[in-house]
């Protein structure tokens, strides 16, 4: 498999870096979402945050290489088959998909931040509080998050959905060049 992508094919570096964001949006949202369930004096209280939000700022860094790479390598044409409203759909998902993540990690870090104190990352360094003390802070910064999060999760389901039909109904190369097969 070829590091860069080509006009027909993804290269590994982004196929590793679609796979890796995916897997990690998934895992933040069932952390999140397990989260708010936690009590005050379960041992994960803590403990769940600290990884979502290390986690998160990691996320965030992953997506700003994944951009990064996307502008600088050449994209797979669209395949023949795929009808106009099929390639407006999918440069409409990648680029909702593309904002959403940032706005969510945004918005974490506006939550994080919000008592004025920085934003700790897996004890390696730490983000400073450049927004913080706005009234209900917290609480706005959270559902905006909370939304974003919904968003992401089904907006992802439905690209791969998309994804699936292009398999078994279109049987086209679709889902095969994201798995880096010809």
């Amino acid at each position: 498999m070829r590091i860069r992508n080509d006009g027909e094919h993804y290269g590994a570096i982004a196929i590793g870096l679609h796979w890796l964001v995916a897997l990690t949006v998934f895992s933040q949202f069932g952390l999140g979402l397990w989260m708010r369930s936690l009590g005050y004096y379960d041992a994960w209280y803590q403990l769940g945050p600290w990884w979502h939000k290390g986690i998160g700022v990691m996320l965030l860094l992953a997506m700003l290489l994944r951009l990064v790479w996307r502008l600088t390598n050449p994209r797979p044409a669209h395949l023949e088959t795929h009808k106009p409203y099929e390639r407006l759909a999918a440069s409409l998902t990648h680029s909702t998909l593309y904002l959403l993540l940032f706005l969510i990690t945004l918005s974490g870090y506006l939550i994080s931040t919000a008592d004025g104190r920085a934003l700790e990352v897996f004890d390696w360094f730490s983000i400073p509080a450049t927004i913080s003390g706005i009234d209900k802070q917290e609480d706005i910064a959270g559902e905006v998050h909370f939304y974003l999060a919904w968003s992401v999760i089904v907006l992802a389901g439905v690209h791969a959905l998309a994804a699936i039909k292009h398999h078994f109904i279109d049987h086209d190369r679709t889902l095969k060049r994201m798995l880096g097969r010809s």
